[in-house]
Formats: C-alpha cells, sequence, structure tokens
C-alpha cells in the first residue's frame, strides 16, 4: 500500500519565480524524502478581483514565457545532480 505525501519530507533544492503581467511560473528542482531530485514547474495565475495568485495548470507556454524560463531551468540543472 502506498504512503500518503507528507509535505514535510518534500524539500526544495531550488526554486526562482517569474513574474509577468498576470501569471507567473515557477521552476524548482524538489526532493522527496531523500529521493532523487526532479525538477518541477508551475504557473500561478493572478485573480482579477483580488489581485492574488492562485494555482493553474501549466499547459502551452508563450514565446516570452519559454524564454524567460529556460535560463531558470539551466540555473536548475546543477541541483538535480
Amino acid at each position: 500500500m502506498a504512503m500518503a505525501f507528507d509535505k514535510n519530507l518534500d524539500k526544495a533544492l531550488f526554486s526562482e519565480t517569474v513574474t509577468f503581467e498576470t501569471t507567473r511560473i515557477t521552476v524548482s528542482v524538489m526532493s522527496y524524502n531523500g529521493g532523487a531530485a526532479k525538477l518541477q514547474i508551475s504557473r500561478e495565475d493572478r485573480n482579477q478581483n483580488s489581485g492574488e495568485f492562485t494555482f493553474s495548470k501549466l499547459g502551452r507556454m508563450f514565446q516570452e514565457e519559454v524564454q524567460a524560463v529556460l535560463p531558470l531551468i539551466q540555473k536548475a540543472l546543477p541541483y538535480m545532480k
């Protein structure tokens, strides 16, 4: 039987965010319970009413977003060894 996910065992080895007008994208390297380091890319969209950011599916990216995220992926690579 699989164990339930425990956020306390999830360690961020690297994390950097790039913010755009209505969204922000975070590139992270995470290690769960001392396991293999894995790259995570996540998006948060700004709520027009409150201005707060909330999780959103990353989905497709505009060229501007890719150009901003690629350098972050390069910076994250050494943390994956």
